[in-house]
């Protein structure tokens, strides 16, 4: 079950638990705020216990959102963009009567149609992407079903402002960001990693840690990479 609370100027979303202890997080890149809860704590005490943390809680929204952000893409000619953590000037070539795009050594060709409109680019490029990260993601999934001895019946790429990844146990899925093509593949193999132990661990106590620490042990470092490093306007 999930609800809301609001606490002065600050949104809480609840989410209610087969937990033991109750856990609080601010998420980048908005600063929202998510209290995991006990199936049988009261909504005032989950207040009154947000209410407490207040402080904490404002001190990591103004950290996240002050983080360094880039400009929105505009897709123009010489734009950076990036693959797997390397940056790449954009290059468009729009005289052929195709559309594909195309990697270089520095450069991201994109070949498009006369006229085509930002947002016709924008598509081009990120069902590229799309189409680069999953083909890296699979053999990474396959790696983490023989290691943690689950099974991944299907994975999904869409983009997520709030997070880069999540799973479905019981279906046996999970879904991935696909800003995750812009960083370096140790992120994404890390976010892999982390919805498959979901698989084994549905929350996140000191078994499921002891999951990532034992098959990737910079696990914090990379995490921390990506929740509070540069943020990207696709």
């Amino acid at each position: 079950m999930e609800t809301e609370l609001a606490i002065g100027d600050v949104t809480v979303d609840v989410v209610f638990k087969d937990i033991k202890n109750v856990h609080l997080s601010v998420y980048p890149p908005t600063g929202r705020v998510r209290v995991s809860a006990p199936n049988d704590m009261k909504l005032e005490t989950i207040r009154l216990f947000a209410l407490s943390k207040i402080g904490w809680i404002k001190r990591n929204q103004r950290k996240i959102k002050s983080q360094a952000r880039e400009t929105p893409r505009e897709f123009l000619e010489r734009e950076s963009h990036y693959l797997w953590g390397r940056r790449y000037l954009l290059r468009i070539e729009d005289h052929y009567d195709r559309s594909d795009v195309l990697l270089g050594h520095k450069t991201i060709e994109m070949n498009v149609p006369k006229g085509a409109t930002l947002d016709q680019k924008r598509d081009l490029l990120f069902d590229w992407y799309r189409v680069e990260l999953r083909e890296a993601a699979t053999p990474i999934i396959a790696h983490f079903e023989k290691v943690l001895n689950v099974e991944v019946r299907r994975f999904f790429i869409q983009q997520m402002r709030t997070k880069w990844g999540s799973s479905s146990p019981a279906k046996r899925s999970i879904r991935l960001n696909l800003n995750l093509a812009r960083f370096e593949q140790d992120s994404l193999r890390y976010v892999i990693l982390h919805e498959m132990a979901h698989f084994i661990v549905p929350n996140h106590s000191a078994r499921f840690v002891s999951i990532l620490d034992l098959h990737m042990p910079g696990w914090r470092i990379i995490r921390d990479k990506l929740n509070y490093g540069p943020l990207t306007e696709f």
